[in-house]
């Protein structure tokens, strides 16, 4: 009796253990600036800065001094570089951990300024409304917060007195 309540556990565990490993393997939320129509991908290699993207970990991949670094941000010298405006290349043909085992192929394939096929973002980009508080509004309309011009139809300064 032991060795069948022993061999259940034991089953059970091993059972429990596979499924457990299927669930970690989903491949994370494409970024809005991503192009539409990729979701199973895992990489994006960014033509014009030079730098992959890892969509299931949610980071910049790129070349500090010959170390690759993984970052949650892109580096300070890119701050200003528009991810909706920059073109995307998919790698759909890569699997690993370390894109960048083929970064001379890719930097030769996909010079800066490339462009391939035309590219519609997933989601649209945010543009900062015009109030200095940094709240956001969507690109097709004014869905922003705080935008005291056009909720009271008058002008006001960034302290909200009228001018």
């Amino acid at each position: 009796m032991k060795k069948l309540v022993f061999a259940s556990v034991f089953f059970m565990s091993v059972f429990f253990a596979q499924a457990q490993v299927s669930i970690n393997v989903n491949i994370g939320t494409p970024p809005s600036w991503g192009p539409q129509g990729y979701d199973d991908d895992r990489y994006y290699y960014l033509p014009d800065i030079d730098v992959y993207y890892d969509i299931p970990q949610s980071v910049f991949i790129y070349d500090n001094g010959g170390k690759w670094i993984r970052e949650k941000r892109l580096p300070a010298r890119y701050r200003n570089y528009d991810l909706y405006s920059g073109y995307k290349v998919v790698l759909t043909d890569y699997r690993g951990d370390s894109p960048y085992s083929y970064h001379a192929n890719h930097r030769k394939a996909y010079p800066k300024g490339y462009i391939g096929k035309p590219q519609k973002n997933r989601g649209e980009k945010p543009v900062k409304s015009n109030n200095g508080k940094g709240h956001y509004k969507s690109e097709k309309g004014n869905k922003g917060k705080n935008n005291s011009k056009q909720q009271s139809g008058k002008d006001h300064d960034h302290n909200g007195k009228h001018r």
